[in-house]
């Protein structure tokens, strides 16, 4: 039986179908202006193209605002950083997050087939060519802390059925961001796993050592287990222990640096650093998707910054930049003087919060309830609050 507050939800959701033909609902307006946001401790900035976070500021350790969020300076580099490299900065991605192999799924005996945007189409990466973060949402709603975008995918990228998506961005006055994206499908039973896509740098390219995070420390009591990949980070159905390995994060004070040196082969064949599906095993007893559980923990020595995540998924995916290769500048506010500051490899941290890569695809894991959705089922709700301070 559907809780009230999804009743709610659903009913708000009709209504706003009702009042749109496809797509639903309309875009208008320009969609790469610039939404400011502000709570105690914290400012960012958000625009409609991929319900992007462009900025993040909080303050460090001397009082003074950095901001963390790896990106660019103005909305229109966005479109110029899809139709190139492509790093997803900031943005939604969906309708299903990570990889999908060989672009296929089956669903009570009907096989669908999604684009394959990578490896030289052996997988889809992020929902297909054009995903998520390449669609302009419609802003619903705004106020001086938080922010509602909405997009209606109408069966788009071969995915079944359509689906009502809402991305809600709140500020609150413990320094917190929470991120709630909600999607609603209309007709038919779907895969749906979206996720935030932010690159992370706490130490906001103060110094030469903030240039990368691996003097960063990384907590993750949780990720006991991890997903085991072939060559390509496709899953291969074993479920690895993180114990012992490169990707073993589940003690205080281990910094990613201690991590990616012994991490060759962990992001791909050839490749040496971090780019791994991490399982969260929550406590005994506990609920598998409880929403209030610290899963995670990032300090920065540079500035002083610590971040925590809470979120009800039940599973994360780490990438330390290793793909990035100082051909791009960060941000003005980012350049602390300087001119040549470029986002180098392992210079930044993306975390997403999702479920188990390609569970669609892996029927022994018993993931098709936190990943289907149908008219009949709860709404996919992905949530995240993460928070900051400083020591």
């Amino acid at each position: 039986m559907l809780s009230s507050a999804v009743a709610l939800l659903l009913a708000a959701s009709s209504t706003l179908v009702s009042a749109a033909k496809s797509p639903y609902p309309p875009f208008s307006g320009n969609p790469f202006k610039k939404y400011d946001l502000e709570a105690e401790g914290i400012k960012a900035t958000f625009i409609p193209y991929g319900a992007r976070l462009t900025n993040l500021y909080v303050k460090d350790r001397k009082g003074a605002w950095q901001d963390v969020a790896v990106g660019y300076d103005t909305g229109e580099q966005y479109l110029n950083d899809t139709e190139t490299v492509h790093t997803f900065f900031g943005a939604v991605v969906g309708r299903y997050a990570n990889r999908i192999k060989n672009g296929t799924f089956t669903i009570d005996g009907q096989t669908s087939h999604i684009p394959k945007n990578d490896n030289d189409g052996l997988d889809t990466l992020h929902g297909g060519f054009v995903g998520y973060d390449q669609q302009n949402w419609t802003v619903a709603s705004v106020t001086g802390n938080s922010i509602t975008f909405s997009f209606y995918d109408e069966h788009k990228s071969g995915f079944p059925g359509d689906v009502l998506n809402l991305a809600t961005y709140t500020l609150t006055d413990d320094a917190s961001w929470i991120s709630r994206l909600i999607s609603i499908p209309f007709n038919e039973a779907t895969p749906i796993m979206l996720s935030n896509h932010v690159y992370w740098n706490l130490g906001a390219f103060v110094d030469q050592q903030s240039t990368y995070v691996l003097n960063d420390t990384l907590y993750m009591p949780y990720a006991d287990r991890w997903i085991e990949t072939d060559g390509i980070l496709i899953p291969n159905g074993n479920i690895g222990v993180t114990n012992g390995t490169a990707l073993d994060f589940t003690k205080p004070g281990k910094t990613i640096g201690e991590g990616v040196q012994n991490a060759q082969g962990y992001c791909g064949t050839g490749c040496t650093g971090i780019d791994n599906g991490f399982i969260l095993d929550r406590p005994r007893y506990g609920s598998p998707d409880d929403p209030n559980l610290e899963v995670l923990q990032m300090y920065s020595p540079s500035t002083g910054i610590q971040m925590s995540l809470e979120t009800n998924m039940q599973g994360t995916q780490i990438y330390t930049c290793n793909g990035q290769d100082g051909t791009t500048p960060v941000k003005k506010d980012q350049q602390h003087g300087n001119s040549t500051t470029m986002l180098e490899q392992h210079g930044c941290i993306v975390i997403e919060a999702q479920d188990w890569i390609d569970g669609i695809n892996q029927p022994q894991w018993g993931r098709q309830q936190w990943q289907i959705f149908s008219p009949t089922t709860e709404p996919a709700v992905n949530y995240q609050k993460y928070t900051f301070t400083c020591k």
